[in-house]
């Protein structure tokens, strides 16, 4: 007998999952083997590696994966706690005397590249009964690897690269439509599921009590699908006239949760949505009206992701600012602990700074111009420190993390590659009704809400509230320097500054 053991991974979900499709659609395969493996370190709850929200969502996705393989394809998904390797050692030892093959979805990612590389040396070569297949385009919709191997491939720079190479892929950029493979088989020729047992085995109701309550983004393909519906497809207007620089960072008015764009990237990177569907929706609604275009439309937004998993995989040391072709080599700061600590934990001084940081410590999430604004803050901007360092509390703790993209944005940010904005546009941390950040500030709403020591401030001076004469501290309830931190920097003088050693920096470099 052949058993297909399809490792979930990326890929979360039932809809369009190559995956899935290819264990379904091999005439070879006989029964199908669902697994998930948590990592070992899954009962602390988060660590330095994963944060608390992030891990919580995977949870979220594990059992919602769980409940819709049994409801719609009668498998059972097998939960394991432990090393790759040892888990899949374990499975060999129930699977003998089967042929079987390991299925995975493609990925650029070091972590996955890694394990990989041991599991061919380990269980692959040595158990001759086994074999393992990276299905394509399941994360994606290039396959990053025929690109990147093709000798027309030039790395991307810009959003015309990547609309020219879209266009030689699919024909005409204006009517692309993919197809998606949708599993609905009929009982009649469901595969066989399987059943194992292993020591590393666990179940959801096991570790559970190592995770936090649910968060505002809750994990899983069924919430994803709710929220497109909700988001994309049934908003004709909204995703026609989307502008993603123009939303606002300070998330729905009346709701500090609920951001402006669709709150759409935490299922896309976890794999619980098609990128190939949201791609569709959105090609449907803009067919019969007039809409905005890339960069600033939806199907911008995937370009730009797709431009950064072709760049992770064709760029050596991706995740390096040395060595690393799409990054210049800028002579950053020491680390400077303190500060570092101050912007994670949202402690700096600036209201608007550290709104978005507690935001994210709390949800796992932040608006992408407030991505901007606090990424400039601790690197080019105010603070001058490596942007890997930034990129790290990132990785942690977003719940829409992703490896080639969270690098490919802060490379971005830093002001450090090819496909920067210039060096010398700084974000004020002080903004006004007017910055390109796209501030509420007549109410203040988002400040009041996370930075609830400010929230009886004028809205006059609560995005510099040390600038605010003593009385009106004093009847706010909100000392400067006590209550809340004074400023960590001087902005400006930092700023002035920072702008000289960039520039010194790139003369260094020539």
């Amino acid at each position: 007998m052949r058993v297909a053991v399809v490792w979930f991974r990326n890929s979360m979900r039932i809809h369009d999952n190559p995956v899935l499709s290819w264990a379904y659609e091999s005439e070879n395969v006989e029964a199908i083997l669902p697994i998930y493996i948590f990592a070992e370190e899954t009962n602390q709850g988060g660590n330095q590696t994963i944060g608390k929200h992030r891990l919580r969502f995977q949870f979220d996705c594990v059992e919602d994966l769980h409940k819709n393989l049994k409801s719609e394809l009668d498998l059972d998904l097998h939960i394991f706690s432990g090393d790759c390797v040892a888990v899949l050692e374990s499975i060999s030892e129930q699977l003998q005397p089967c042929e079987v093959i390991l299925l995975t979805e493609y990925s650029t990612s070091p972590l996955d590249t890694e394990q990989n590389e041991i599991i061919e040396n380990n269980i692959i070569t040595t158990h001759q009964n086994w074999s393992a297949k990276s299905i394509p385009c399941s994360q994606t919709i290039l396959d990053v690897e025929a690109i990147v191997g093709s000798p027309k491939y030039k790395p991307p720079k810009s959003m015309k690269d990547m609309v020219r190479i879209f266009t030689r892929e699919f024909g005409d950029f204006e009517n692309i439509v993919f197809q998606t493979n949708e599993l609905n088989p009929p009982l009649s020729s469901r595969k066989k599921g399987l059943t194992v047992n292993s020591q590393y085995q666990t179940s959801l109701d096991k570790i559970r009590p190592f995770f936090t309550s649910p968060g505002y983004f809750r994990g899983g393909e069924s919430e994803a699908i709710v929220r497109l519906e909700n988001k994309v497809i049934s908003q004709h207007d909204y995703v026609n006239s989307f502008n993603k620089p123009k939303s606002i960072s300070t998330n729905v008015k009346g709701n500090p949760f609920e951001p402006t764009t669709t709150g759409l990237s935490p299922y896309i990177s976890t794999g619980c949505l098609s990128i190939r569907r949201l791609w569709n929706s959105c090609s449907e609604i803009q067919q019969s009206s007039e809409h905005t275009v890339p960069p600033v439309s939806l199907h911008g937004q995937i370009l730009f992701r797709e431009m950064f998993y072709l760049l992770s995989r064709s760029t050596a040391n991706w995740d390096q600012d040395i060595g690393n072709s799409q990054c210049k080599e800028i002579e950053w700061g020491e680390l400077n602990r303190v500060q570092l600590d101050a912007w994670e934990s949202g402690q700096t001084g600036f209201p608007f700074i550290d709104a978005m940081m507690r935001q994210l410590n709390a949800t796992g999430w932040m608006h992408h111009l407030g991505r901007h604004a606090v990424s400039c803050f601790l690197t080019r901007g105010q603070l001058w420190q490596n942007w890997t360092h930034g990129r790290d509390v990132f990785e942690r703790k977003l719940v829409d993390s992703d490896w080639a993209v969270n690098n490919g944005n802060w490379l971005w940010l830093a002001g450090v590659a090819p496909f920067s904005m210039p060096y010398y546009r700084i974000y004020n941390p002080c903004p006004d009704a007017k910055s390109s950040l796209n501030v509420e500030t007549k109410d203040a709403e988002f400040i009041r809400h996370w930075v609830p020591e400010l929230a009886e401030f004028p809205s006059k001076y609560i995005f510099e509230p040390n600038l605010a004469p003593l009385h009106i501290q004093e009847s706010a309830g909100c000392l400067i320097g006590k209550d809340y931190p004074s400023p960590i920097i001087d902005r400006k003088e930092s700023r002035k500054k920072n702008l000289q050693s960039f520039k010194l920096s790139l003369e260094n470099l020539r």
